[in-house]
């Protein structure tokens, strides 16, 4: 179990990881098209472990796998040099900054193509939701050694109805529950700990039985049958493969709408001082990666849908006119088309370098103080399964 969560850990990074390599190269190719030198095109952060030099560039492998980097010649000012960033026309600078964070848009739209193909579903808890169709009651976790183990239910399945062999005086056959709601099920089976009970669950669409005795006592965390479930319900409705593309670019559209006047709320609650929206949570790249290992759980539409929407996020993230984000690059040709000449490289590295400290201590907090605990709470709910 415990090498089950390590490699759904490392999944989760390696997609967090394929997205920053997607966002370098939509930098890169854009560069190479306009004649500019790129010296490295690295994934992870140095110090190297290897490269090799394909033409003019460097293609490295590095030791932080926190990411991806691309080296532009000149990028930082003050070259004149016709192959070098900083001696382009400022339109063609602008075209190779936007290039990385469009690159996550082109993602999003190819994952959410995909996603259309496939279906997805989310957990939505007990309550009525809008906009989904279809709400299942599904296991996502099955302890060990667990009644719920025993009987054969494995992580996946969706439960139908439960059925007890009890019989009451009142009744004619054995009470039955069909299921639609995690809290109905909790309650039917407190209603009959220790009794046979029989579930009907569906596994790959084939509909099966099984039958169980809820127990008494229990370990910490695992209930009287012993499964971990989710409400489901469906998000995301399959469409035929030539309809997928329309419906990817149309909901990365919906996502960057909804994402922004988000943004926008919590930006403005936060300058009144109403403070950040109740429920919101801090997440550095190990708590994303930590959700995107939960999501797994959910399927491969769920975990698709997420990261496209991650890749969403990150894209608007990218474009706050922040130095040492490619929003803050875009100020400095602003400042440098108003005018007429750019501004010191001397500078423009420095507040760069500052901000991009200041990002990274702030990551450093965030991670301390949010992620670590969620990482150690993921490894302990997984090894209790």
């Amino acid at each position: 179990m415990l090498l089950t969560t390590i490699f759904t850990l490392v999944i989760a990074l390696l997609s967090l990881i394929a997205l920053m390599i997607i966002h370098e190269f939509g930098h890169f190719i854009i560069a190479k098209k306009f004649g500019v030198r790129v010296d490295e095109f690295g994934i992870g952060y140095p110090p190297r472990l290897f490269g090799k030099k394909i033409g003019e560039t460097i293609y490295s492998v590095n030791l932080i796998p926190l990411g991806a980097f691309v080296r532009i010649y000149g990028e930082e000012g003050g070259l004149d040099d016709y192959r070098s960033f900083s001696k382009l026309a400022i339109w063609k600078r602008v075209l190779i900054v936007i290039g990385g964070v469009a690159a996550f848009w082109i993602a999003s739209i190819v994952i959410f193509t995909v996603v259309f193909g496939i279906g997805a579903d989310i957990p939505v808890g007990d309550q009525d939701v809008s906009g989904v169709t279809n709400p299942k009651v599904t296991v996502v976790s099955v302890a060990s050694d667990s009644p719920a183990q025993n009987a054969g239910l494995q992580s996946g399945d969706v439960l139908v109805e439960i059925k007890s062999q009890r019989y009451e005086s009142a009744q004619v056959g054995p009470e039955v529950l069909k299921i639609d709601k995690i809290k109905d099920f909790q309650d039917f089976v407190k209603a009959h700990v220790s009794e046979k009970v029989d579930i009907v669950f569906e596994r790959n669409g084939e509909r099966m039985e099984t039958s169980l005795s809820p127990r008494e006592t229990y370990p910490q965390g695992q209930g009287a049958v012993g499964v971990g479930l989710e409400r489901m319900a469906t998000l995301i409705q399959k469409y035929p493969w030539y309809l997928t593309p329309i419906q990817g670019a149309k909901y990365t559209w919906e996502i960057t709408v909804k994402s922004v006047a988000g943004l926008w709320d919590i930006l403005r609650n936060l300058f009144v001082g109403k403070g950040v929206p109740q429920g919101a949570e801090l997440a550095g790249p190990l708590g994303i990666t930590v959700f995107l290992a939960r999501a797994v759980d959910y399927g491969a539409g769920f975990f698709l849908y997420f990261i496209g929407a991650i890749s969403v996020f990150i894209a608007i993230f990218n474009l706050f006119p922040i130095p040492a984000l490619d929003g803050g690059k875009l100020v400095f040709l602003l400042i440098e088309k108003i005018k007429g000449k750019p501004v010191s490289p001397k500078v423009e590295q420095i507040v760069t370098a500052t901000f991009f400290f200041i990002l990274i201590g702030l990551s450093l907090f965030i991670t301390v103080r949010f992620d670590i605990p969620r990482v150690a709470d993921f490894f302990k709910s997984s090894l209790q399964r």
